[in-house]
């Protein structure tokens, strides 16, 4: 009896779970309008890269609004779902660089924008993770993300950093050659 009751405790874990992560999947973090400039600019690496900074930076400065504003409705949803979308949008960009980067792409001018990039979004969460902190308790971010978010961020700057040294280095050992 009690093999059964955990094998139906998991199996109605596992659909929630699933159920959960298919409506996040269904969940667009693009609007129609960046989805065109994106697919305008797929070609070009510093373009396509500079709008997915924009777009990432976009939903943190709407996050700090909704932050701001305390007649927000459904704020706790609201800042749920822009701090999603940043991390969707982050990740995107994370996978836009290496396919560039498997193609063999200069990426030396488009990390360059997204290293700069890197810091303004890194600014924005600890301005909103410090806004967090001293808030009421209703009107705190959620903290899963919010840390996720700002590591997700620490890590891929350097990540981006060591790219654009390596870029550089072969670029140099080119140059010799």
């Amino acid at each position: 009896m009690k093999h059964r009751a955990r094998t139906l405790l998991f199996w109605l874990l596992v659909s929630l779970i699933g159920g959960a992560s298919r409506a996040q999947r269904d969940r667009e973090p693009l609007h129609a309008a960046e989805i065109d400039q994106l697919r305008d600019a797929a070609m070009d690496p510093e373009q396509r890269l500079r709008l997915f900074v924009q777009f990432a930076r976009a939903r943190l400065i709407s996050l700090n609004e909704v932050q701001a504003d305390p007649k927000a409705k459904d704020r706790t949803q609201q800042e749920h779902d822009l701090l999603q979308d940043f991390l969707d949008i982050y990740d995107e960009l994370n996978d836009n660089i290496d396919n560039f980067v498997q193609r063999r792409e200069d990426m030396r001018k488009p990390l360059r924008v997204v290293i700069e990039g890197d810091s303004k979004c890194l600014s924005k969460l600890h301005a909103a993770k410090i806004s967090s902190d001293i808030a009421r308790p209703e009107d705190k971010l959620p903290e899963f993300l919010l840390t996720t978010a700002i590591s997700t961020v620490v890590s891929s700057a350097q990540d981006h950093r060591q790219l654009l040294e390596h870029q550089e280095e072969t670029a140099k050992a080119r140059k010799k050659h």
